[in-house]
């Protein structure tokens, strides 16, 4: 197949070199191309100089390539109506409309539909005013949970017992978006988060496997949110049942709602969960794979992502077999830049990428990367690399990725020491 991704993140990245896998496999090699990529995506697929959020020019370009499937990565692309634009030139395209994706673009949405579909979430209020805000901080309680409505790259979001620093975001995010500005707030849900990526048509919903991932910088999770500084899967303390019945009570009402408005989900539904006392809770949905865990997803997924991908864009997922998973434990650790989250450096050269990959069962995506002038590669934002690493268990699978994150070299970075370690030690429990 002919396929172009577009977007230039690792969640891009982890497409591409699973994509690039199956032709290693012993398949037919399909003929990659990403827009505009990143300088690791480069090793496996040609890349084009156009903007991810030109809805015109991802489907000029993928017209001239004669294109099989477009994949859309990131969030803000979809939002844009990038997916809408390929289709409309009649080209198969993984990734809901803009209408769909309103999903993650707008929380307030989200929670609208969420209700519609009876789905368990928190209760939460919509706010438009600071006065509203602090009525609705009152009213829930600490801990307090403030969100962006809209788009923020995973960074919109504060969990504060600090009544101030909630306050201080809301006002931060309604004087942002200026008279368009609107806050969520929400009661706070205890226990284990967890994130099942759905694959969707339109009508059928097909589950991966569930992942974890460590927002907060720090380990123990101190300090600020993040985009995402590591994950891993399989979950082996989550409750048995736990895919069917977040396929059963969540992602399929919500599919059946979007398609009884008349704007059908196709692609990928994201299902943050949080495992409360009370019962699994929709924390939040997003419109496609979540980065950092779906580069620990796919490198257990041994059916052809291709495939369902495909199968998905044309209406087709009814008519596919079950998905096909390894057992294997995999381990992804994010390398971030110095001042990362808050102000992240770029500009830093990166060595050791190779050497981590010699390694047995680890390999690298890039995120943040550029080339400099004179061929170097250089940090380019925050999160820079995902080492991801494969083992038995997660012990063995953990050992493998710090072995390669130690291989690196990337001046003054940071990662999180402690990804899946609770896990690994039995200490994650549901309450």
């Amino acid at each position: 197949m002919k396929i172009l991704v577009v977007g230039n993140g690792a969640r891009e990245h982890a497409i591409v070199h699973a994509l690039a896998s199956e032709s290693s496999a012993g398949g037919a090699p399909h003929e990659l191309h990403a827009a505009p990529g990143n300088p690791g995506m480069a090793r496996q697929a040609t890349l084009h100089a156009v903007d991810a959020v030109d809805g015109a020019a991802v489907a000029t370009l993928a017209a001239d390539l004669g294109a099989d499937l477009v994949v859309v990565g990131p969030e803000a692309p979809l939002v844009a109506g990038v997916a809408d634009a390929v289709r409309d030139a009649g080209v198969p395209v993984f990734g809901p409309s803009a209408e769909a994706a309103r999903l993650e673009g707008s929380k307030a949405f989200a929670k609208e539909v969420m209700a519609a579909a009876n789905v368990p979430t928190a209760m939460a209020r919509v706010c438009t005013t600071v006065d509203e805000v602090a009525d609705a901080l009152d009213a829930f309680g600490a801990p307090h949970v403030v969100k962006d409505d809209g788009l923020a790259a995973g960074k919109g979001v504060v969990v504060t017992s600090d009544r101030a620093e909630a306050l201080a975001h809301a006002e931060a995010a309604l004087a942002a978006r200026g008279a368009d500005g609107v806050v969520v707030v929400e009661e706070y849900l205890d226990g284990p988060e967890v994130s099942l990526f759905c694959l969707c048509d339109g009508t059928t919903v097909v589950p991966m496997v569930p992942a974890q991932d460590f927002k907060r910088v720090a380990d123990d999770d101190a300090g600020p949110n993040t985009g995402g500084m590591g994950a891993y899967t399989p979950l082996d303390w989550a409750p048995q049942g736990l895919v069917g019945e977040v396929v059963d009570r969540i992602a399929q009402p919500t599919v059946d709602e979007m398609a009884r408005r008349g704007t059908p989900f196709s692609g990928v539904l994201y299902v943050g969960l949080a495992l409360t006392s009370r019962g699994t809770r929709v924390v939040e949905f997003n419109a496609r794979f979540g980065d950092p865990e779906i580069q620990a997803v796919l490198t257990r997924l041994d059916t052809p992502l291709s495939g369902v991908m495909l199968a998905a864009a044309r209406g087709e997922l009814a008519e596919q077999p079950p998905l096909h998973w390894s057992d294997d434990a995999v381990v992804n650790v994010v390398v971030a830049s110095h001042g990362y989250p808050q102000g992240p450096r770029s500009g830093d050269a990166i060595t050791g990428i190779d050497d981590a990959e010699g390694l047995a069962d680890v390999h690298v995506l890039h995120a943040g990367t550029a080339l400099a002038d004179d061929g170097t590669l250089v940090s380019a934002g925050g999160r820079v690399l995902s080492v991801v690493g494969r083992g038995a268990d997660l012990a063995a699978a953990r050992a493998a990725s710090y072995a390669g994150v130690a291989r690196i070299g990337l001046a003054d970075s940071h990662h999180r020491t402690d990804i899946a370690l609770k896990a690994e030690r039995g200490e994650v429990a549901v309450p």
